[in-house]
């Protein structure tokens, strides 16, 4: 009579596609091949109507603020933007020439040594503080090595993007550039079990400090099959003059199976939620900046995309241009995507560590079967 195996083995994916790794109350992504919700909030009624600090309050304490904690909470976010000066002298060292994602890191890194959890009563104050001083983490680096000043690292902006972009620019931003940012930081800020995400889970899951779990999803984002794709699209679009020579030119890259940045994903199947939102800011930076043309050549790679592989922008794709159309350094992109989903990774670690279980998959063997040590005599 055989036995019954009560324990198959579990089922190898690559990538771990299709494997539910954990359950979350922050996040929706895909269930119907469409939808995108955070804490049950439609992306596109967030977007619409909602400040980025408001989604943030939404991710971070669970819920939208009402109208005197919002104002208590960007008050509070304000009182945070200053920067050590230990962490200056920091920023300093780090060449010119780094990725700043690298600046990205090695700041966030560097706080938590000069700021540690375990300092502050409030657990949440580390993710407020990282999403406050992030902005000018990245620019006085910026400014420092590009112009040689050390910037203030405070303006009197309400806002996290009007203050980005005033720190960038040197001046108040103009309303409508500073409400693009503000709803591609509302877009960048949250997306589920992504690999930078599940990373500041599993770091967290080993009881280690916030700052840690921020530091090693920054590190994930770096890699170009995660973050990064708007910048490449940035650079695709900026080869072509004409929409005619970019729809030449992406036809050869397709010839060659060469691989296009900002097109498909890996959990939509027919669109991506935020894209529609962030392509009508790029089109109406386009028209109050006069780049009508990067506009024109963004849509046409999008109709051959769709046409020759049936593959949708994602988000990254429209958030390139409209990222260039505020004057933002393309190098600055994948950052800016770090200072919104700062807040994501925030409520992912909160919520693993609440109810926590170290997070240690199982991998299946490919190598030797057990073999005899040979002495090294021996060895040929």
């Amino acid at each position: 009579m055989s036995e019954t195996n009560n324990n198959p083995k579990p089922k190898t994916t690559g990538g771990l596609a299709g494997v539910i790794a954990g359950e979350t109350e922050i996040c929706t992504v895909g269930q119907t091949g469409l939808d995108l919700t955070y804490r049950g909030y439609d992306i596109h009624d967030l977007a619409a109507n909602a400040t980025f600090e408001e989604v943030a309050y939404l991710l971070i304490y669970g819920k939208l603020p009402n109208t005197l904690e919002l104002t208590r909470y960007k008050k509070h976010l304000k009182r945070l933007r200053n920067l050590p000066a230990s962490l200056k002298v920091v920023l300093e060292q780090i060449p010119g020439s780094a990725d700043p994602m690298d600046v990205m890191r090695t700041g966030c890194s560097a706080l938590g040594a000069l700021e540690p959890e375990s300092r502050f009563n409030i657990e949440y104050h580390i993710a407020d503080r990282l999403i406050a001083c992030f902005p000018a983490m990245l620019l006085y680096w910026y400014h420092y090595q590009t112009h040689g000043i050390r910037i203030e690292t405070n303006t009197d902006e309400e806002s996290l993007a009007g203050h980005f972009l005033h720190l960038l620019h040197g001046e108040s931003p103009d309303e409508v550039m500073r409400q693009a940012i503000d709803a591609s930081l509302i877009l960048y800020a949250e997306h589920e079990f992504n690999a930078s995400t599940f990373v500041s889970r599993v770091a967290i899951s080993t009881r280690s400090d916030l700052p840690s779990a921020i530091t090693a999803a920054i590190g994930t984002l770096k890699g170009p099959l995660h973050g990064g794709a708007n910048e490449a699209a940035m650079l695709l679009i900026q080869k072509f003059q004409t929409p005619d020579e970019a729809e030449a030119g992406l036809m050869e890259m397709l010839k060659k199976k060469e691989l296009v940045m900002g097109f498909g994903h890996r959990v939509y199947r027919k669109s991506d939620p935020r894209s529609d939102v962030i392509k009508a800011w790029s089109k109406r930076l386009s028209t109050i900046t006069g780049e009508t043309m990067i506009y024109a050549i963004s849509e046409r790679i999008e109709a051959v995309m769709w046409r020759e592989r049936k593959l949708f922008p994602n988000l990254d794709f429209y958030s390139a241009s409209t990222f260039y159309f505020c004057s933002i350094p393309i190098p600055m992109f994948t950052p800016l995507f770090v200072i919104s989903r700062t807040s994501g990774w925030a409520a992912h670690a909160f919520e693993q560590r609440h109810n926590n279980k170290l997070i240690r998959p199982s991998a299946d063997y490919t190598g030797p079967q057990p073999r005899a040590f040979v002495p090294l005599a021996d060895r040929i």
